[in-house]
């Protein structure tokens, strides 16, 4: 019997199942509702079969793990060589205290680290700074200079241990940092391994922690990547982050296709700089999201791997196969955390990072149960370590690659993601690009709406939330909270008094004049970046003298 016949009688046969089985269970039972959506408002159908997938070429929508498309995952064994890396994203207070937390992670068997900056640090203001009152080190550790930089990292084996620094605006400046500190430490710039997210334009889009206009954010964009591409091949100079767009409200569907053209956007700029396609490509990674609709996340995570393949190979003429291999870290969504019944976020974490793992990520971070009511105590980060461990080696989903590959529903959605994510990158390329879409506030827009959409869903109930929406209790919460000391503020400005007093002053006026004068050129920035930090020039001071050249950006309100 050939394909053809077989699809016919599968036909006949479905149609007999629904005449005879499901219309009579149908009156006896009623189904809960009269359709049922993904988050991104797809329709999911009752059920899927092979008449769903009729035309599905496998090695051309599947494929090989390890091979073009990547559907199936970029690694050959993916985990049965070994885990992805286990990074939990952590920073507060001063650069002791976040030290003091990083130890404590790698001896819970963290693979990684990710760091967290405070508000200032991010925004390009020194900690004595009266824009910075009372936001030191709030959301993150407050890094003022080298000397910070250097306390933090403090008995890391940076030879051994990858970084993740999660700073866009400011990414150029802290990079340098790391680069000087792990000099100090012996360790060569072509050993060090780890990402800087410096993704710029989902700041214009969704965060909103950027300062300079978007042309020379642009600049120091590239300008990182081609340092990266010369000294540290190891490293991911950016991580194109949907995480950001995601908890700001978008669809899993914009998620992926306002990442992807963000990435589009960064790999452009690079070649209009002078830069090889397949030179630059390996040292972009991205960034999702990992929310709460299981199967459309995992089906999420497969779709942008496959379109991210497709582009870099038709559309932007990267040769070398590597290129167009998407590697991304995955984050559970913090924005899904309720303070209500807090508990239950521990079960939200496990699902979610689930959904990353079975979608096949490289790096994940887990947020803690107690994120929706203050910065993770150390019990509840150990508990969001040893989640990604039970998963990893109880759960039993490591010991095959892709093991949703070929699921009826998993392999329809996943071509649906795809369809929506390329007429939405189809539009924006209609208008000009993506920076052109972000300055005429289409995306913002975008997300706007869909967020609204689910805050609505969510107060009219036609979305449930446990325990707050539904299922709730008059129980008050009985979890700790972290709290970071208010004397965090009045010790990093004594901090810095003292490197102010100690350093010497004219090296660091001779560097900041050096940085106006590369500013106004057209050279690369870093290492005259690296000059400044290993003078002991401050962030804010660097950044004042590129303000005095730059700018500033002023957001416009999208209408």
């Amino acid at each position: 019997m050939d394909d053809e016949e077989r699809m016919k009688r599968l036909k006949r046969e479905c149609d007999d199942w629904q005449a005879n089985v499901l219309e009579p269970a149908l009156t006896r039972t009623p189904e809960r509702k009269k359709e049922f959506r993904t988050s991104s408002c797809i329709e999911v159908k009752r059920l899927y079969t092979p008449l769903d997938l009729a035309d599905h070429d496998y090695l051309d929508r599947l494929g090989f793990p390890g091979s073009y498309p990547y559907t199936r995952g970029v690694r050959p064994t993916m985990y049965r060589s070994r885990p992805w890396t286990m990074r939990q994203y952590a920073g507060y207070g001063v650069a002791e205290e976040t030290n003091r937390r990083f130890h404590f992670l790698l001896e819970q068997g963290q693979t990684g680290l990710s760091v967290a900056f405070d508000l200032p640090t991010q925004l390009g203001y020194d900690a004595d700074d009266p824009m910075a009152a009372g936001e030191v080190g709030k959301v993150g550790v407050a890094i003022d200079s080298l000397a910070d930089m250097e306390t933090l990292l403090l008995g890391i084996p940076l030879d051994r241990v990858s970084v993740s620094m999660t700073i866009n605006a400011t990414a150029a400046i802290l990079l340098a940092m790391y680069v000087v500190v792990a000099g100090r430490q012996g360790v060569a710039s072509e050993q060090l391994a780890g990402t800087i997210q410096n993704d710029i334009l989902k700041e214009y889009i969704a965060r909103g922690t950027y300062i300079f206009p978007p042309g020379p954010s642009m600049r120091l964009v590239t300008d990182t990547v081609a340092y990266c591409a010369a000294h540290l091949p190891r490293w991911n100079a950016i991580s194109v982050s949907g995480y950001h767009i995601r908890e700001a409200g978008s669809t899993a569907v914009q998620e992926v296709a306002f990442t992807l053209a963000d990435g589009i956007a960064y790999v452009e700029a690079a070649i209009t700089a002078g830069l090889d396609v397949d030179r630059v490509a390996s040292q972009i990674s991205f960034f999702f999201n990992a929310h709460n609709d299981l199967l459309e996340e995992v089906a999420k995570f497969r779709a942008a791997r496959r379109l991210w393949a497709r582009m870099m190979r038709r559309r932007l003429g990267a040769r070398d196969p590597r290129s167009w291999m998407m590697r991304f870290h995955a984050q559970t969504s913090g924005v899904s955390l309720t303070a209500q019944q807090a508990e239950n976020n521990v079960v939200r974490v496990a699902l979610q990072a689930l959904a990353a793992v079975l979608g096949g990520v490289q790096s994940l971070h887990t947020d803690s149960r107690d994120e929706a009511l203050g910065l993770p105590t150390e019990d509840a980060a150990r508990l969001a370590l040893r989640t990604q461990q039970i998963i990893a080696y109880e759960s039993g989903v490591t010991n095959t690659i892709d093991p949703l590959g070929g699921s009826y529903y998993l392999e329809a959605l996943t071509d649906r993601i795809e369809r929506e994510a390329t007429a939405y990158i189809e539009r924006i390329d209609a208008m000009g690009g993506m920076l052109r879409a972000i300055e005429v506030g289409f995306i913002q827009r975008e997300i706007q709406e869909a967020a609204y959409r689910e805050q609505l869903a969510t107060e009219e109930r036609q979305r449930i939330v446990v325990g707050v929406n539904d299922y709730t209790t008059a129980e008050p919460v009985h979890i700790p909270v972290f709290a970071v000391d208010p004397k965090v503020e009045m010790e990093q400005r004594a901090k810095l008094d003292r490197l102010r007093r100690s350093r010497d002053n004219s090296s660091v006026e001779r560097v900041l004049h050096a940085v106006d004068k590369a500013a106004r050129g057209s050279d690369n920035l870093l290492p005259v970046l690296i000059e400044a930090v290993e003078a002991y020039a401050t962030i804010g001071e660097i950044c004042g003298a590129l303000r005095c050249v730059f700018g500033e950006h002023r957001e416009s309100v999208a209408l």
